[in-house]
């Protein structure tokens, strides 16, 4: 599987995206209105946040720290988006497959997620120090 499908997957309800980011969930839903994020939504409509949600947002509190206002922050995140790829029916079939993974497939995925962006050398993820909590 690709690192890029894998950064993708909606795994995260609201309530952990909360607590990897310190945002309120009133300020979540407030920059998905405003596009800056667009999470997936499951059948009973519930949003779940991928890695590149959580760093997006992560990245957002940083700009607003540093005081940007929303116009600010999307030209800011537009200028550093890349230009969207289309997807590859291989990397859908993909997609489907990650949705049918039992607890302990993902756990694992997660795992080696954290794994390989945590040797030296290799540039970290932004939420690596926050994931790793979650796994003993």
């Amino acid at each position: 599987m690709s690192d890029e499908l894998r950064r993708n997957l909606a795994l995260f309800p609201i309530g952990i995206v909360q607590k990897l980011t310190e945002l309120t969930p009133r300020q979540i839903r407030y920059y998905e209105q405003h596009e800056l994020i667009q999470p997936a939504r499951t059948e009973g409509n519930q949003r779940l946040f991928s890695f590149n949600d959580v760093e997006r947002l992560l990245e957002i509190k940083k700009l607003i720290d540093q005081g940007l206002n929303m116009a600010g922050i999307k030209k800011m995140l537009a200028a550093s988006a890349p230009a969207e790829l289309p997807v590859k029916e291989e990397a859908k079939e993909e997609v489907q497959r990650m949705k049918d993974l039992s607890d302990e497939e993902l756990h694992e995925l997660l795992k080696k997620e954290l794994f390989i962006h945590g040797r030296p050398g290799v540039s970290g993820s932004l939420i690596r120090g926050e994931l790793s909590r979650f796994f003993h």
